[in-house]
């Protein structure tokens, strides 16, 4: 079985940091994700997917995202049953986060850098390596090495 969402929107409102009983780090938002067409009015249209995000995630949340800000969330799809107020039986779904990190450069209203805080974006290669230009002549052989790491 598999179950992955990656997912890249933008958050609908400020996030707020709960904490359970036991102090637990929980947060709930929502996020405005695009659909990949139009519709008939040429209108782009947007789903508003749940997300839960729990213990250090939740706190990244809290301390990086703002209302409108971009973010890429990747977890997993998960259903709840539950009673509301008046008594009826209600389905949840909502995506729970396993990572959230930052997409695009850095935001015009915010004052934080919105680079991946795991992944780095490599180096640009100088223009003067030219890989296809090599010849066997610039190789030279090894001894064989027994010692490997793994």
């Amino acid at each position: 079985m598999f179950n992955k969402a990656i997912l890249i929107g933008r958050i609908t409102a400020d996030p707020e940091l709960k904490r359970t009983n036991t102090g637990i780090s929980v947060v709930s938002f929502s996020l405005a994700v695009d659909r990949r067409f139009s519709g008939r009015d040429g209108e782009r249209k947007a789903d508003f997917i749940n997300i839960t995000a729990w213990r250090q995630q939740a706190e990244f949340v809290c301390k990086y995202f703002h209302k409108g800000d971009a973010m890429g969330v990747e977890g997993s799809i998960q259903t709840r049953n539950y009673e509301d107020k008046s008594g009826n039986k209600r389905t949840a779904t909502e995506v729970v986060a396993d990572n959230i990190f930052f997409v695009g450069g850095k935001s015009s209203n915010a004052g934080t850098y919105t680079a991946s805080p795991v992944q780095s974006a490599p180096a640009p290669m100088s223009e003067s390596v030219a890989y296809s230009s090599g010849t066997a002549s610039d190789f030279e052989e090894m001894e064989p090495d027994n010692d490997l790491p793994f």
